[in-house]
Formats: structure tokens, C-alpha cells, sequence
């Protein structure tokens, strides 16, 4: 068996499979206190549901891999551990001026984002190298071991090190780090020239100061995770999910900790890629909405886009992420009218505690599962298969205090606001990660994800003017399905600013090999021999002068024989996507800044057992039928309900209908169609797209 784990805000995700192929899904509520209870209470049901103890179903499980947001917490909270920072004299006040670029010009009342370490714990070496690593100013030891001598009588429980120019000589930070190590032997430490050796100083010492911030939190969460393992003898293996989109080993994740930022959403566009790819789709836009928040990223050729640049909680952090756009939308999300009394939804979530006030828990504010359950969306008596009651005159009457009546609407007139709003908003999230890129969004199926994303999908695409939607059975616990399909990866990156038609060649294959062999021993200590080992290469290139860079994929063929020219006829169409022009034609020189390597480690995936074809009529898996409001049409109308886990390879339902699961509830507008597929998972479509999706699905 293997299991895959997505800790969210508001339930905690389990796919577990077995190796005929069948699978099952779980959910439990998080516990945001201590993540590893909810996910120990997870393996917990899956042993009852066996009859078996947790040793004795732990013993049956192969791999279990785990996206955690215990470091993403600790930064949106800001309970990370107590930082302090060693870095060139002159310059530590890096982070609070970022790059000297306002986030809000015309806000004259916009507060800059409070930096992680406290200025008194930024301390000032006198030490200084130049670009090319020469040294213009050699170390002062004495300061370093003065700032240790602070760091300990204030308590600091991690250190980051980050110098001028480090990237191009490591000797002052690795000099810096041993007297770390023998004055303060328990602090976590992070040395930017070993963790991100690359140019452009705010982005490497915000990155740096953000890893040892959350190091002993992630240290301390994964020790406690394979404490409580090891309790129940397990011996398989425990992967830990990357913001990248790929797995490593726990010990690996406890050195670089913030490769963990954003892992929870990094599942979602590699399952995207495992659901299209079946019925014969390279691309796809991803979407998830869960109970906090709302997730979207595209995928291109089989491939999710991937920044270098990004900002968790306005912090920037400069390590290869999924580029995932997230919002505060998700069936938690809050209703609430403005100063200006218009009618908004989230980013303020219920979460886990106390939930929408349908749940029973103690909730007061109205939300967006609240309205779902008053438009007929939600069934009150089979939510989460029946687990869950929910209360639908609560919901109506919260609704209707504070949300109605302020605005002099009806019930329903307010539940269909609110339903609306945040449809738009999830919309507007789906566009821009379409655009940034230079894609058009009616271009790509949408894969549908979140136990709240099926139910308003429809409507999204409606909006956006998307034909096709794939809504997959494990659509609920869509991440925890996508890190069962990761591979291992480790990324890498070497700084080397240069024009591209100047390279020395020598210098640029020996910077690759140097990183090639990093990454080789790294996957050999995951259990992944040289010969398995596949490798990406990337350069970051700009035309001379501009500001930022482009990443360009490129040949192992191309690197090994440096075709230089070959690299920059890849670069212009690139820059002409994303940016709408290009100047090739006038012959500006391309300039190379950084260089990037993935090893990848191909892990064993699983597999899913394709059904028999059972022939159009769905009429054995109809429920009943249901009371549900049709946006469109403005109206409330009898549909019909199907069993979700009783439809089968052929089905089709026309719209308005609504397919319930155990974990999530589909809406079926009146303009959709329904074909399902071989593997029980359900293709939305416009009619004119009947002959496609029939060729591709039935073939």
C-alpha cells in the first residue's frame, strides 16, 4: 500500500492504494496545533476500517508521502523560531528595503512588511568580496564570535549567513559557519553561498533568513512524525512534498526547510498532468478549491510552470516553486459587507475550528458552504457521507442576519450573492495565472480539485468561456494524489553573468558537472542509483540591460556541445509569449545570469484500475431527485442526484444534474454534458465538443 497525505487548513487529505489498483479516500478535520495528529488519527481509520491495529496496518504500507504546511504556518502566523542574521557590514537593512520598490505606489499609509529577524539580531561583519569573489576586505572573526556571544544570551534558536557576493567565493561564510557551529551547536544554521549560491542579494538573504525561520519548526514536527512511525514499527519509506513539485527524503527537507513553503498546493499540477495525459491532453489549468483557500496553476506540455520568484506573506523567496496562484477562497471563505456596504467573500476562512455554522461547531459568521447548503448545492443528511449533519436552518438564518437583511435582499437573492462573488473571484485567479503566462484560458481543460472545487466549477468556466472540465473521482483529496505521482527532485543553481556568445565553455560544462554530482549523491542517499538519475537543464537569459530574466530549458546535447546559438533561438520566442515582443531580428545580444540543474529520482507510481465499459444510461446509479438553484436561469428547479462511486466507464448525464461522493458533490449547470471515463472520472463538455471528447474517451 501507499499513502498520500495533504495536511489543509480545514481537513487533512489521505489517498491510500494498493497494488491491484483499487484505492480509497479519507478525510479527517485538521489539527492546526500539532499537524501530526490528524495525520496519525488518518492512518488511525484506515487500520479500524481493516480491523487491524496501527502497527499491524503500517506494516502492510510501502510509501507514504506528506505535504505538510507546518513551515507555511509558521510564516503566515509568524511563529517561527527566533532568528538572527549574520551579514556584510553596510548592509543589514536589506530586508527592510527589499529591492527599493513600492508594493502600493499611491498608498501613502502602506506599511512595509516587518522583517523576520530584529534589526538589533542583524549583525554587521566586516568583510567584503567583489563580484567576481576577490577579496576586498577579509573577515573579521572577532565580530562573528561577538554575534554568537549575543545569539546566545538572546536566545536565538537559528542563524542565517549571508554575504556580499558569497555566491562567487563560499571561504567567509563557511568560515563564519564553523564558528557558529562551536558557539551555538544547537541552533539551526543556513549559509546562503551552500543553500542558494546564486545572484541578486535581497532575493538570497530573504530566501536564507526564511529557511532557518522555519528549520527548527519543520526539525521539530518531522521528528515528531517519525517518532510516532517508529512507535508503531514502521519501516517503509516517509517522503516529504517540495514547493517544486517534488519529493525528498525527510532529512533532506530538515536541512532546507523552506522548499516546504508552498508543498501543499505543489501536488495539484502533477496530478493535473496524470488525469489529462489519460485521455490524450497535454495541457491543463489546475484548480482546487479546498475549505481556506482557493489554488490554480497551469500546465504546458506535460510540464507545470515553474518560478524562481515568488513571496509568501509579502517575504520573497527565490527557490523553484510550482507557480500555483492561491487566494482566500474556499467553502470556508466568510461572507462580509464592507465599509462601503458591498458584499464580499473570504480571504477570512472558518477553517477547521470552528467551521461554517452548518457544521454545528460553534461557528457565527456565514460562509461559503453555508450558502452552497441553502442554494440545494449540499445534501444536509450525506455530507462526508453522512458523517457530518448539517444544520441548513442555522445557515439560513445566519445568512439572512448578516447578510440579507443589510443588504434588504431575500435569502436566496443574498446565498446566490455570495455563491456568485466568490465564483468570480476563484474566475479572476484562473485568468491571471492563464495570462501571466501569454495562454489563453479557453485553450486548456480545467481540472477540477477540492472537496468544494466541484461544486462550483461549472460556473468558473462559464465565466472564462471553458469548454471542457475534467473532474477526477479523487478529486477531493486531488494534492494527496499528486504526490503519490512525484518524482524525488533537487534543484540547483550557479550563477554565472555573462554575454551568451562570451561563454568559456570549459567553465560552463564544469559548473553543470559540479551540480550533476551534488544532485547524484543526494538522490544515491535516497535510494536512487546514478543510472536511474534524470537531469533538466535550464539557463536563466535576459537581453543585455533588462532587469529580469527568462528561464529557457535546454538539451542535455545543447550543453554538452555548447551550442550557444541554439539556447538563444529558444530564449526569443519565449520572451515573445511572455512579454509580446522580441529582438532577434535587431540582433541584441543575449546575456546568461544563472545556470540551473533538476536531478530527478523517477519514483514507482501507482496504479489505477480502468473499469469496463457499461454503456451510456447512468439510470443505475440515480439517487433522487433535488431541489437546486440554476445560476443561469435565475431559478430553483427538480434535478436529478447520481452516486458518484456508482457510475460507470460510458455513463453520460446531461445537465442540470448533481453527482454526490462521499468526499465531494459535483454541479452539473444545464450547459454541461457528462461522459465517464475509464478510470470513474467524470469529463465536462460543452455539446459542440461531443465528438471530441467521445474520440478521446472511448477509443
Amino acid at each position: 500500500m501507499r499513502i498520500g497525505i495533504d495536511v489543509g487548513g480545514t481537513f487533512t487529505d489521505f489517498l491510500l492504494t494498493h497494488d491491484d489498483g483499487t484505492s480509497q479516500v479519507y478525510k479527517v478535520l485538521s489539527t492546526p496545533d500539532d499537524p501530526s495528529v490528524a495525520t496519525m488519527k488518518g492512518i488511525e481509520e484506515m487500520a479500524s476500517e481493516r480491523s487491524l491495529s496501527e502497527r499491524e496496518f503500517l506494516k502492510g504500507v510501502e510509501v507514504i508521502v506528506h505535504g505538510t504546511t507546518v513551515t507555511t504556518n509558521a510564516v503566515l502566523t509568524r511563529t517561527g523560531a527566533k532568528t538572527g542574521l549574520l551579514t556584510t557590514g553596510g548592509v543589514r537593512d536589506a530586508l527592510e528595503m527589499r529591492r527599493g520598490i513600492r508594493e502600493e505606489q499611491y498608498n501613502n499609509r502602506y506599511e512595509n512588511v516587518r522583517p523576520l529577524v530584529e534589526r538589533y539580531l542583524r549583525r554587521p561583519i566586516d568583510e567584503r568580496l567583489d563580484y567576481k569573489g576577490d577579496v576586498l576586505t577579509s573577515i573579521k572573526t572577532e565580530d562573528v564570535e561577538s554575534a554568537a556571544g549575543l545569539f546566545l544570551k538572546e536566545g536565538v534558536e537559528a542563524v542565517a549567513i549571508c554575504f556580499m557576493n558569497s555566491f562567487a567565493n563560499v571561504e567567509h561564510e563557511e568560515l563564519a559557519a564553523g564558528i557558529i557551529r562551536e558557539k551555538l551547536p544547537e541552533a539551526y544554521l543556513t549559509a546562503s553561498s551552500s543553500f542558494l549560491p546564486s545572484i541578486r542579494f535581497y532575493d538570497r538573504v530573504s530566501t536564507t533568513v526564511l529557511n532557518s525561520y522555519v528549520g527548527p519548526i519543520l526539525r521539530h514536527y518531522l521528528k515528531s512524525l517519525l517518532t510516532r512511525l517508529k512507535d508503531q514499527d514502521y519501516s517503509g519509506i516517509l517522503l516529504i512534498m517540495q514547493s517544486n513539485g517534488g519529493v525528498i527524503s525527510p532529512e533532506v527537507a530538515i536541512d532546507s526547510a523552506a522548499v516546504t513553503l508552498l508543498s501543499g498546493p505543489a501536488g495539484g499540477p502533477v496530478a493535473g498532468v496524470w488525469y489529462t495525459s489519460e485521455q490524450g491532453y497535454d495541457d491543463c489549468i489546475t484548480m482546487d478549491m479546498g475549505g481556506t483557500s482557493f489554488d490554480t496553476a497551469l500546465v504546458k506540455d506535460r510540464t507545470p510552470f515553474v518560478t524562481t520568484v515568488g513571496e509568501i506573506n509579502r517575504l520573497r523567496i527565490a527557490l523553484p516553486m510550482l507557480n500555483v496562484v492561491t487566494i482566500g477562497a474556499g467553502g470556508g471563505s466568510i461572507g462580509w459587507i464592507d465599509e462601503g456596504g458591498l458584499l464580499r467573500m473570504g480571504p477570512q476562512s472558518a477553517g477547521a475550528k470552528p467551521g461554517p455554522v452548518c457544521y454545528g461547531l460553534g461557528g457565527e459568521e456565514p460562509t461559503c458552504t453555508d450558502a452552497d447548503l441553502v442554494l440545494g448545492y449540499l445534501d444536509k443528511d450525506y455530507f462526508a457521507g453522512g458523517k457530518i449533519k448539517l444544520d441548513v436552518e442555522k445557515a439560513e438564518k445566519i445568512i439572512e442576519k448578516k447578510i440579507a437583511e443589510p443588504l434588504g435582499l431575500s435569502l436566496h437573492e443574498a446565498a446566490v450573492g455570495m455563491y456568485n462573488l466568490i465564483n468570480t473571484n476563484m474566475a479572476a485567479a484562473v485568468r491571471e495565472v492563464a495570462v501571466k503566462q501569454g495562454q489563453d484560458p479557453r485553450d486548456f481543460p480545467l481540472v477540477v480539485a477540492g472537496g468544494a472545487g466541484p461544486n462550483h466549477a461549472c460556473q468558473i468556466a462559464l465565466e472564462l468561456e471553458i469548454p471542457l472540465l475534467i473532474v477526477p473521482r479523487e478529486s477531493s483529496i486531488f494534492c494527496a494524489a499528486g504526490m503519490l505521482m512525484s518524482d524525488l527532485k533537487h534543484n540547483f543553481v550557479k550563477t554565472y553573468a555573462t554575454l551568451l556568445s562570451k561563454v568559456d565553455r570549459d567553465r560552463f560544462r564544469n559548473l553543470f558537472e559540479e551540480m550533476k554530482s551534488t544532485g547524484v549523491g543526494l538522490l544515491e542517499t535516497e535510494g536512487i542509483s546514478p543510472e536511474q538519475a534524470q537531469f533538466i537543464y535550464s539557463l536563466d537569459l535576459r537581453y543585455v540591460n533588462q532587469y529580469h530574466e527568462v528561464g529557457v530549458e535546454v538539451g542535455a546535447e545543447e550543453v554538452e556541445s555548447c551550442d550557444f546559438e541554439a539556447m538563444a533561438r529558444k530564449f526569443h520566442p519565449r520572451h515573445n509569449r511572455l512579454f509580446g515582443y522580441s529582438l532577434e531580428e535587431e540582433g541584441t545580444p543575449v546575456e546568461l545570469i544563472n545556470m540551473r540543474l533538476v536531478t530527478v529520482g523517477v519514483t514507482e507510481k501507482p496504479r489505477f484500475l480502468p473499469m469496463e465499459y457499461a454503456g451510456d444510461d447512468p439510470a443505475h446509479a440515480f439517487k433522487r431527485k433535488r431541489r437546486v438553484y440554476l445560476p443561469r436561469r435565475k431559478e430553483f428547479a427538480e434535478v436529478d442526484v447520481f452516486d458518484g462511486f456508482d457510475l460507470k466507464f460510458g455513463n453520460r448525464i446531461e445537465g442540470p444534474a448533481v453527482i454526490e461522493q462521499v468526499n465531494t458533490t459535483t454541479f452539473v449547470t444545464p450547459e454541461y454534458r457528462v461522459l465517464v471515463d475509464r478510470f470513474g472520472n467524470y469529463t465536462l463538455y460543452l455539446p459542440e465538443k461531443e465528438a471530441e471528447v467521445s474520440e478521446r474517451i472511448l477509443k
